[in-house]
């Protein structure tokens, strides 16, 4: 096992770490700090919630000397993450006579000039504010050592690939550059080709991310009823603080106005938003003021709050990738947190290719019944009556003559059944719009399904089966009836497994070709024998 103090770093900047609490380096400072200390240059592949900042910052602050000049400069693509690495090297540096200074956009350059001028040490700031001051000849870079280039794959998203490389020609060509990335698509590769020599890859695997202070748990939910779904899964767990993740920006509006109007405490955060506005849904989230920030992937970038108890994908992300970049914000410093993910039966498929990817199979829980839903919410409501009561007041003085007539024609049991009755159906997710699909033919607890095509694309029961297996993730022992023909199909399927194999097989592909899967319609009883040529599982 390897230690803090196993590093040839110098005393101060070890004291500093321990009194940060860290003994243990996670895998990837394990990897990359000896690397770094060696003085060339190193590229790190690894997610938020990995410990990179001090894997890249330990080195850093080691190196940097006392002297008032800028002599490290760490490139980011975000003003929260900015300030976030900036806070992090202080904490490091608490020892030494070094100051760090985060520049970005947003703030008064006014106030960075002068704040440069006093000389710092190390500059951390995002690209476009970076250029901003070497364009009025205010951030002096003759003297940088070292230069950082953090959530690199993140930053040529954002459009700062001219930014950065205008700022690195600026300086010394004689330095150590690090990049950190959590992916390596081409352009990172170009870029690293392009402005270091020949560095040193460290990487970890994502099972060393994900694992094993972080609960993943899938729920198989129906598009139609989504959000209803999703409220009995944060209703039925302890969450004290979290993030929602969705795929656009509009997705994040709809669904923070859904939210907010069934009485959660969320806010949303994507693009569109200036950044005070950012800045004061950000306040509210850090102060816990609000339970869950919405957001894009976009949005959430250089977030990085230590509290967070559940991340929730209520869109699957678009790549595994991304899926451990979401989830890593959970489970920081020792604490245990929940990934949760909601899956429709198109996205099946596509959580497949993510347990593939990060090498561990993902399990699946049912979506919480209204029943669990009150169970679980029962000691909450009793502590919030026994709370209200307690508080008193001239707001409850003035129900009082309306409780002495309801009192007096109604059971005061079935009174105080009503009124968490009404609490419950504005707090909580009403009842399933599940499908109806009536008789199908099928047999009994089972629907029949009709399938536009048969032999003619070379179905067989054995392909239909595990396709609808895999597409829906039910056990393919428990279908039943195929029956194959030459140019269309039937399948049983258990009923509870009906919404989800329509939605999942509706226009979807097999062997190639497109499908179209209805109800079937059900035949006379004269006519339900076996047809020559039809086959069965």
């Amino acid at each position: 096992m390897t230690y803090f103090t196993d590093f040839d770093i110098s005393d101060q900047v070890k004291q500093a770490i321990q009194d940060m609490g860290f003994e243990e380096p996670s895998p990837i400072q394990e990897k990359a700090i000896p690397a770094i200390l060696t003085g060339g240059d190193v590229i790190g592949q690894a997610q938020t919630g990995t410990g990179k900042t001090a894997a890249f910052g330990i080195p850093v602050v080691d190196k940097v000397t006392e002297e008032r000049y800028i002599q490290a400069l760490i490139l980011t693509p975000t003003r929260e993450l900015a300030i976030q690495v900036s806070g992090e090297l202080q904490k490091l540096s608490a020892h030494k006579r070094i100051r760090t200074l985060p520049i970005y956009g947003g703030q008064s350059i006014g106030h960075q000039i002068k704040a440069l001028r006093q000389g710092v040490q190390v500059v951390i700031g995002t690209p476009g504010r970076m250029l901003d001051h070497l364009r009025r000849g205010t951030l002096k870079l003759n003297s940088v050592h070292t230069v950082v280039l953090d959530e690199a794959d993140e930053m040529l998203d954002m459009g700062f690939v001219d930014d950065i490389e205008a700022i690195l020609k600026e300086v010394n060509q004689v330095r150590q550059t690090l990049l950190f990335s959590a992916t390596m698509p081409p352009a990172i590769r170009k870029l690293s080709r392009k402005y270091m020599n020949d560095p040193k890859t460290v990487t970890i695997n994502k099972g060393e991310v994900t694992a094993p202070s972080i609960n993943q748990v899938y729920y198989k939910v129906l598009e139609r009823n989504k959000i209803d779904s999703l409220c009995r899964i944060i209703d039925s767990d302890d969450v004290e603080l979290g993030i929602l993740f969705c795929r656009t920006k509009k997705g994040v509006a709809e669904l923070t106005e859904a939210l907010q109007a069934r009485g959660y405490l969320v806010d949303g955060l994507h693009g569109d938003l200036t950044q005070s506005q950012r800045d004061v849904v950000m306040k509210k989230f850090r102060d816990s003021s609000i339970e869950f920030l919405i957001a894009t992937d976009v949005a959430a970038r250089g977030i990085d709050v230590e509290n967070v108890t559940h991340v929730i994908n209520y869109d699957i992300p678009q790549d595994p990738e991304s899926y451990v970049h979401r989830i890593g914000r959970t489970g920081r410093a020792g604490r245990t947190g929940a990934a949760i993910t909601l899956v429709t039966p198109r996205e099946m498929k596509h959580l497949r290719s993510i347990e593939k990817e990060i090498k561990m199979h993902i399990p699946s829980a049912s979506v919480p019944t209204i029943e669990e839903v009150v169970e679980k919410q029962q000691s909450s409501w009793k502590n919030l009556i026994q709370d209200t009561i307690e508080q008193g007041g001239k707001e409850m003085e003035l129900f009082l003559p309306l409780v002495d007539e309801i009192l007096a024609e109604q059971d005061p049991k079935q009174v105080v059944a009503a009124l968490l009755k009404l609490k419950f159906s504005t707090e909580t997710a009403t009842e399933d719009a599940g499908y109806s699909f009536g008789d199908t033919g099928g047999a009994k607890g089972m629907v029949r399904f009709f399938i536009n095509v048969g032999r003619n694309v070379n179905l067989t029961p054995k392909i239909l089966g595990e396709e609808i297996g895999r597409l829906v993730g039910i056990p393919v022992k428990s279908i039943g009836r195929i029956d194959i023909f030459e140019n269309f199909s039937f399948v049983d399927v258990p009923e509870e497994a009906a919404p989800f194999v329509y939605e999942g097989l509706r226009y979807s592909r097999i062997n190639g070709a497109r499908v179209n899967l209805e109800p079937a319609k059900p035949r006379p009883k004269r006519e339900r024998r076996t047809p020559a040529g039809s086959r069965r599982s």
